[in-house]
């Protein structure tokens, strides 16, 4: 969630290099030189198999945004060198100042899930450009897509019952929190405590009260008592201060004063101890006393594991509120996404294709100008084949595992199908319609309904079919050869 209030510039918010490899293609006379890069990520978060898309909008945002102000570039101009002097000249300077973005980007829409090494954007336009926005588009796309990854799976552990976000106190700073409220939010939490990211987002936003309320006064049934009259439309009572079970007991009082003024308890917070236990006495106490209607609201270092376990224990509760280990992706604090180079032509040739190879075959890069297909089966998605725009589909095609090219699977020509990535910007003008973050949330969920269940479990999920297409893999081991070749030490 980049700053942009008081018209601050985030034109500097990319690695310095970037600005290194700029100057480099400038001076060398390549700045027209095209190219294309994708982004995409290695490894699936949280022992998981896939992410789900999200920071489109924010990227959006920023590209809009790019301008190098005037106070950019005499920052840029101070920059130097070993040898004292500038490090950028004042030609490149002004080559910055007239920059106009004029790339294509396709991207695949927020929400959407997508599984290791497929584009979730696809950039083409000169070098310069793709290059300088390497690093913003990573650091837009990387955290909100882990954090909606971890808030999907929260939501799937709780079946169907309310979750609340609860991280901002522990958030990675103002900026990380707000693109954790939005982030979390889309992947299926209810509301958050964030109330600027409420405002901002628009994302509904739910509270109760903290000990210190009911430290503050002589007894707990004062502090439930005095919350009660000042709250009376939204009296959720902490309950475990002191004695849990006693302060149920307390605010059962509570709630019948508050019906005699006719009012409703909405609900209790339990916040420690044994959640099970507690929320089932909690619950038999509710009942008992002609409150079947007010909720349990559970907190403590909640995450889909602990709320798996919970569920297993038959736990009493209603709503689940989930704090540190969402805001911060306490399992898994980074997601390995990568923005690699796959494709260049100097103007008037025809495109030549590149590939990064690595000692370690996960590292290898896919050339290509790619795309992602989604075939469909009945109601299901049945599997994702990688391929190069220039291959025609129409017959059919066969897709290869990456990890392992003795498997594959065929795809008949009349299989149903979506390609992911969809026009985004052309020519640097934007033509996608950005579409509301309830729309947003909403595709998440569908998307989740639209896999099989065994892909989507949350331990040990089934593999679903991901795969370069058969051409597109046999041109990725033929460039990976000649590179060995070129690289194999003489005997």
């Amino acid at each position: 969630m980049i700053d942009s209030t008081h018209n601050a510039s985030n034109s500097l918010l990319t690695d310095f290099y970037q600005f290194t490899m700029a100057c480099g293609f400038w001076k060398s006379g390549l700045v027209d030189k095209e190219s294309v890069f994708h982004l995409f990520f290695r490894r699936a978060p949280f022992g998981g198999n896939h992410v789900i898309s999200c920071g489109l909008e924010n990227v959006i945002n920023h590209i809009d945004a790019l301008q190098f102000k005037p106070e950019d570039l005499e920052y840029l101009e101070s920059i130097r060198g070993n040898d004292g002097k500038p490090l950028f000249e004042k030609g490149f300077l002004t080559y910055l100042s007239e920059l106009e973005f004029r790339c294509n980007i396709d991207a695949v829409p927020e929400g959407t899930i997508v599984f290791p090494s497929e584009p979730m954007i696809r950039i083409e336009g000169p070098i310069v450009q793709c290059q300088l926005l390497e690093t913003p588009l990573l650091n837009l796309m990387n955290f909100p897509s882990l954090i909606a990854t971890k808030a999907a799976r929260i939501r799937r552990a709780a079946q169907g019952d309310s979750v609340l976000e609860f991280g901002l106190r522990r958030a990675q700073g103002v900026d990380g929190a707000m693109t954790a409220s939005r982030s979390a939010y889309i992947g299926g939490c209810d509301a958050t405590s964030n109330v600027l990211a409420g405002k901002r987002f628009g994302i509904p936003v739910r509270g109760t009260i903290a000990h210190s309320w009911v430290m503050a006064f002589a007894d707990e049934t004062e502090a439930f008592r005095t919350y009660s009259k000042v709250m009376p439309n939204n009296c959720v009572l902490l309950v475990d201060t002191y004695s849990t079970i006693d302060g149920v007991e307390k605010a059962i009082q509570v709630g019948r004063e508050l019906e005699e003024k006719g009012y409703r308890l909405s609900g209790i917070r339990l916040d420690s101890g044994d959640l099970a236990d507690l929320s089932k006495k909690a619950r038999d106490l509710l009942d008992n006393n002609g409150f079947p209607d007010v909720r349990i609201v559970a907190s403590s270092d909640l995450d889909e594991t602990i709320i798996q376990d919970l569920k297993a224990r038959q736990a009493r509760i209603d709503i689940w509120g989930v704090g540190t280990k969402l805001i911060t992706a306490f399992d898994q604090p980074a997601l390995d996404g990568v923005y690699k180079l796959s494709a260049i032509k100097t103007p008037g040739r025809d495109w030549e294709y590149k590939i990064k190879v690595s000692d370690q075959s996960a590292k290898a890069t896919i050339p290509g100008i790619q795309q992602v297909r989604r075939y469909y089966r009945e109601d299901l998605y049945d599997g994702d084949v990688i391929y190069d725009l220039k291959t025609d589909l129409s017959a059919g095609c066969t897709l290869i595992d990456p990890s392992e090219s003795t498997r594959g699977k065929t795809i008949g020509p009349n299989a149903r199908y979506k390609d992911l990535l969809v026009p985004i910007y052309r020519q640097g003008k934007l033509v996608y319609e950005i579409p509301t973050i309830e729309e947003i949330k909403q595709k998440v969920q569908e998307e989740i309904g639209s896999f099989h269940p065994s892909v989507m479990r949350l331990t040990n999920p089934h593999t679903y079919p991901v795969g370069n297409e058969k051409s597109l893999h046999e041109l990725k081991t033929e460039l990976t050869l000649q590179a060995g070749l070129r690289t194999m030490p003489l005997s």
